[in-house]
C-alpha cells in the first residue's frame, strides 16, 4: 500500500476529489427511496393526503404554496423531482469516475516508468535472475493490476461505506424492525467473505507466477522461431505452452470456483432479507391497527435492503481486488527494491597510454561454483593498438571483454581503462567511449540509416553512410530500394547474418570511439570481406583501441599482438609470428584451420 499512496501523491488532489464526488452519488442514491414513497403512498394508492408526509407536504408547500393537491401533482411533482436527483447523482458519478480513472492512469504511467527505467539500470546478472518473461509481466500486467485497484479504491472506498452506513440508517429510520433483518443477515455474510478470501488470496501470487511462465514460453518461441521450426519442434513447443497455459488456467479455476460461490450465496442472502422485509411491513399492515407502515414505506426498505447488501458485495470486490493488488505490488517493488549490482563511479579518464589494464584478474559468474572463469589475467591493452582474442569455445574471451564495460565486476583484481579502475569509472562516460558489437546482431525495427544513428543519435548522414561504408556496408544497403530509409523488420529478420553483422559493426564504427570491441563481429562474413573490413578499420579508426574476439587465425594474424586463452586464464601473447614460433596451442589452432582450408583448395582443383 506504501508504494500505491507515494506513487498516488502527486495526484492528491484527483484522490481527494474522487472520493468527495462519490459522496454527492450515493447521497442521490440514498434519497431517491425517500422520494418514491412519496408517489407510492400519495400518488399511485392515494393513501391519504400528502400533508400526512413530512417530505411530502414541505415540497408541494413550496412548490405550489398552501392548498390541496391532486394524485398526479404528487406523481408528476415527485417523478421530476427523482429525475433531477438521478441527473444530479449521474453527474457526480461520470466526474468522479474520470477523476479516479486520471488519478490511477497517471499512477500507472509514473509506476511502469519507473520500473522500466530500474530494470534498465540493473545488470546483465540481475535480468537473467528475474528472466524476461517475468519483466514483461511486471511492467504490464502486475502495473495494470494496480491501476484496476486504486481505480476502485477511490470509487469503492467512500461508496461501500456510505451506503453500508447510510443505508442502515435510512432502513431503521423508517422501522427498527427491519433493522433485525440486517443484524441476522451480516454475519452471514461476513463469514463466508471471510473463508473465501482467506483461501483465495494466497492463491493470487501463484496466479502472477503462472503468468511469468506463459510469457516466458511465448517470448522464446516468438525469438526463436526460425529454430523451432528447423528442427520441426513445433508439437514439442506446443505441447510446452500447453503444460504452462494449463497451470494458469488450473489455478484461475481454483480462484474463481471460491469466487464464484460468493454471488450465488450473497444474493440469495439478500432474496431472504427482501422477503424478511416485506413479511414483516405485510404482518405490520394486516395486524397492527393504526399501523404507520404503508407500500411506499416497504418499497423503501427493499430498497435500502438492496443498497446496504449491495454494499457488502461492494466490499468483498474491494477485498478481492486489494488481495490481487498486493500481490503485484510485491511484485513489481522487487524490481524497484532492487539495487543496481553496477554502480556508477564518478571519475572520467582522459586518453592513457595504457587504454586497458588487467591486474590480477579472476572473474566467476554470480551463483557459480567450482573453478573461475578467468583466473591471473595480467595485460596492458595500449591506446590505438589492435589487441585481438583467440580461444576454444567456452575459454573465457567475452567474459574477459564484460568485465571492461562492466557487464560484471570481477571477483578478484583490477581492471582499468585510461589508468582509472572501472568500478571508480563513471559508467555512462564508460560506455559512452567504447563502441560494441556483440556475437549475436542486435537490431531495431526502423530504417536502416535509425539503426546506424543508435551509435550517435545526432549523426549527420554523410556520418552514416561513411560508417556504413568501413563497415563493408555501403553497397548492399543501396542495393535495396529505400536505400538508408529502408525498413528493416525487428531483430533485422529481413537481412541476412553478414548483412546484420556490418549493420552493427557501421553503427559501433559511427560513434568514433576511443574503444572499438568486436566479440566474433565477423563470424558470419567471408575472409574477403572481413579483410576489407580490417584494412577499413585500420584506416579510418587509427586512432583507436579496437579489441577483437575472434575463431579465426585469418580474423587475427594481422592484430598487433593475440592473446592465447586457454583454461581461464592467458597462456601466450604477442604477434603471428611470435606466437607461431613460441606458442604450441597457438600453432595447434593455425595449423588445424590452415590444414583445412588447404584440403578444401585440393578438393576444389580436383
Amino acid at each position: 500500500m506504501k508504494t500505491v499512496f507515494r506513487y498516488l501523491k502527486p495526484y492528491a488532489l484527483l484522490a481527494i476529489i474522487s472520493p468527495l464526488l462519490m459522496i454527492g452519488e450515493v447521497m442521490a442514491d440514498l434519497f431517491l427511496p425517500k422520494l418514491m414513497t412519496v408517489i407510492v403512498d400519495y400518488g399511485i394508492n392515494a393513501a391519504g393526503d400528502v400533508s400526512e408526509s413530512e417530505l411530502g407536504s414541505t415540497v408541494m408547500r413550496l412548490l405550489y404554496g398552501e392548498g390541496t393537491y391532486s394524485s398526479m401533482q404528487v406523481i408528476i411533482t415527485f417523478g421530476v423531482l427523482m429525475l433531477l436527483v438521478v441527473l444530479v447523482g449521474g453527474f457526480f458519478g461520470v466526474f468522479c469516475a474520470y477523476t479516479a480513472a486520471k488519478a490511477s492512469q497517471s499512477l500507472g504511467d509514473d509506476l511502469r516508468r519507473d520500473a522500466y527505467k530500474k530494470v534498465m539500470s540493473l545488470s546483465i546478472e540481475q535480468t537473467d535472475k528475474f528472466t524476461t518473461g517475468s519483466l514483461v509481466t511486471r511492467m504490464t500486467n502486475d502495473v495494470t493490476m494496480i491501476i484496476e485497484f486504486t481505480e476502485m479504491l477511490l470509487r469503492m472506498l467512500v461508496r461501500s461505506p456510505m451506503f453500508f452506513i447510510g443505508g442502515t440508517v435510512m432502513l431503521c429510520t423508517l422501522d427498527v424492525k427491519f433493522g433485525f433483518v440486517l443484524l441476522c443477515a451480516l454475519p452471514i455474510m461476513a463469514l463466508m467473505l471471510t473463508f473465501v478470501l482467506t483461501r483465495a488470496v494466497p492463491i493470487f501470487s501463484k496466479i502472477q507466477q503462472k503468468l511469468d511462465r506463459v510469457n516466458s514460453v511465448v517470448q522464446e518461441n516468438v525469438t526463436g522461431a526460425r529454430v523451432v521450426k528447423a528442427y520441426v519442434r513445433e508439437d514439442h513447443e506446443f505441447e510446452r505452452f500447453k503444460t504452462a497455459n494449463g497451470e494458469l488456467r488450473d489455478t484461475n479455476m481454483k480462484v474463481q470456483k471460491m469466487m464464484a460461490i460468493m454471488h450465488p450465496v450473497l444474493t440469495v442472502v439478500m432474496n431472504a432479507a427482501i422477503i424478511a422485509v416485506i413479511l414483516i411491513g405485510g404482518l405490520d399492515i394486516a395486524n397492527v391497527a393504526g399501523s404507520e407502515m404503508s407500500a411506499g414505506t416497504i418499497m423503501a426498505a427493499v430498497t435500502y435492503v438492496t443498497q446496504v447488501i449491495m454494499s457488502i458485495m461492494m466490499v468483498t470486490m474491494l477485498f478481492t481486488s486489494v488481495s490481487r493488488a498486493m500481490a503485484s505490488v510485491k511484485r513489481v517493488n522487487e524490481v524497484l527494491d532492487a539495487d543496481p549490482v553496477i554502480i556508477s563511479g564518478d571519475k572520467v579518464g582522459e586518453s592513457e597510454e595504457i587504454a586497458v589494464s588487467f591486474r590480477n584478474v579472476s572473474f566467476r559468474y554470480p551463483s557459480a561454483t567450482g573453478r573461475p572463469v578467468l583466473h591471473d589475467i595480467n595485460i596492458d591493452i595500449k591506446k590505438g593498438e589492435t589487441f585481438a582474442i583467440i580461444g576454444a569455445t567456452g575459454s573465457g574471451k567475452t567474459s574477459l571483454v564484460n568485465m571492461i564495460l562492466r557487464f560484471y565486476d570481477a571477483t578478484e583484481g583490477e581492471v582499468l581503462v585510461n589508468g582509472i579502475p572501472v568500478k571508480e569509472y563513471d559508467l555512462a562516460a564508460l560506455r559512452s567511449s567504447i563502441s560494441y558489437v556483440m556475437q549475436k546482431s542486435e537490431l531495431f525495427s526502423g530504417t536502416i540509416a535509425e539503426n546506424i544513428r543508435w551509435g550517435k543519435p545526432d549523426a549527420t548522414d554523410e556520418e552514416v553512410r561513411a560508417a556504413a561504408r568501413i563497415a563493408q556496408a555501403e553497397d548492399f544497403v543501396n542495393s535495396f530500394s529505400g536505400g538508408f530509409d529502408d525498413y528493416i523488420a525487428e531483430k533485422g529478420a529481413s537481412l541476412s547474418g553478414g548483412q546484420k553483422q556490418r549493420m552493427s559493426i557501421a553503427r559501433a564504427i559511427v560513434r568514433r570511439p576511443e574503444m572499438i570491441i568486436l566479440d566474433d563481429a565477423t563470424s558470419a562474413l567471408d575472409l574477403a570481406t572481413e579483410a576489407r573490413l580490417r584494412k577499413a578499420l585500420r584506416e579510418e579508426l587509427s586512432g583507436s583501441t579496437v579489441i577483437m574476439i575472434a575463431q579465426r587465425i585469418a580474423s587475427v594474424k594481422e592484430a598487433d599482438r593475440i592473446a592465447v586463452i586457454e583454461n581461464g586464464t592467458i597462456k601466450d601473447c604477442g604477434s603471428h609470428d611470435e606466437l607461431m614460433r613460441t606458442s604450441e596451442t597457438y600453432r595447434d589452432i593455425y595449423n588445424s584451420q590452415m590444414k583445412g582450408a588447404d584440403e578444401k583448395e585440393v578438393a576444389a582443383n580436383e
